[in-house]
């Protein structure tokens, strides 16, 4: 038998159930909603988990698509999933745990006897540091963004070919090789040895049906390609981008852009500009390199000096 919390697998048989993190200010018991998927014949273990940042729907959204269509009898190895990993901030539908203002992904690899975050990611981080492969899923909360992979250990870490590999297969069309803050799960994974990734689902609060479906064709593609599934995995070529180019607002006012996520920019050409509420030009801003319009705020409103967008720049195609 294969366990994960109170979810417990024979070979060839899935099962969902909760893993116990703490107590919630009543005293209650809380725990996160987890599933295992044990395979019929042995094989690697991948761990994916959503929801680190509470607001982030997009990860819950590809598992709730990716685990019914599983068969655990065709299934070579294991799969464990924590499908809410911020419980308190989820509940709340906040970015942050409103429990201990953390930031999930900035607290791994966790305290068991830590605040709630810490001992959240030290329950998540046993699991996810003995498997072979882990995928974070994430979404751009707070801002519009491309589909894309991050690949956070840095390049010259030695899982760095093995994490970019992994963004490969992922297959979301873009990926972010730049390394991450501390505390990130996709930097302390291949400190571990795991090949990590943090895949960044859309942008923006809510739940986008074109992010999910990459997400899940992403997953699929991994399950295939690492020998969990049988079938051929698709490998497209990835835009890669290594540094960024952040874009203020030189004055206030609403914002209206020239470019939309995705498309090439120049140096010269113009990003956005900058309006009074009755349409009279205040300002505009050109690219001072070229590259990607990778990322850009999700409200029109600005203050002096807001950030309004960024441009990928380091870009090649691997």
């Amino acid at each position: 038998m294969t366990t994960l919390g109170t979810a417990s697998a024979a070979p060839g048989e899935l099962d969902t159930g909760r893993m116990e993190v703490g107590e919630t200010r009543d005293g209650a018991p809380f725990g996160l909603p987890v599933a295992v998927v044990n395979g019929a014949e042995s094989g690697p273990t991948l761990y994916v988990q959503a929801a680190s940042d509470g607001d982030e729907l997009n990860g819950v959204g590809v598992l709730q698509r990716v685990v019914p269509q599983i068969d655990p009898a065709e299934l070579a190895g294991t799969i464990y999933l924590v499908g809410i990993v911020n419980y308190h901030a989820y509940q709340v539908a906040q970015h942050r745990n409103p429990i201990d203002d953390r930031k999930m992904n900035r607290t791994y690899p966790g305290d068991e006897s830590g605040t709630s975050s810490e001992r959240i990611a030290a329950a998540t981080f046993e699991i996810a540091r003995d498997a072979d492969l882990i995928l974070d899923l994430h979404q751009g909360s707070t801002s519009r963004m491309i589909d894309e992979v991050r690949v956070r250990c840095g390049r010259r870490h030695r899982l760095h070919d093995e994490c970019l590999r992994l963004a490969r297969v992922f297959g979301a069309g873009h990926i972010l090789d730049q390394k991450g803050p501390d505390g990130q799960l996709a930097r302390v994974g291949p400190d571990e040895g795991v090949p990590t990734v943090d895949p960044e689902l859309g942008g923006c609060v809510g739940w986008d049906e074109s992010s999910i479906r990459t997400g899940v064709e992403g997953v699929f593609n991994v399950l295939r390609y690492y020998g969990f599934l049988d079938g051929e995995a698709t490998i497209e070529p990835q835009t890669r981008a290594d540094d960024f180019a952040q874009y203020s607002a030189p004055a206030g006012g609403l914002v209206a852009f020239a470019r939309d996520l995705g498309e090439t920019v120049e140096a010269g050409d113009e990003l956005f500009t900058v309006t009074t509420p009755f349409g009279e030009p205040k300002a505009t801003v050109h690219a001072e390199s070229d590259g990607i319009v990778w990322r850009t705020r999700r409200l029109p409103q600005v203050a002096t000096g807001e950030y309004v967008c960024s441009v990928g720049t380091e870009v090649d195609t691997v």
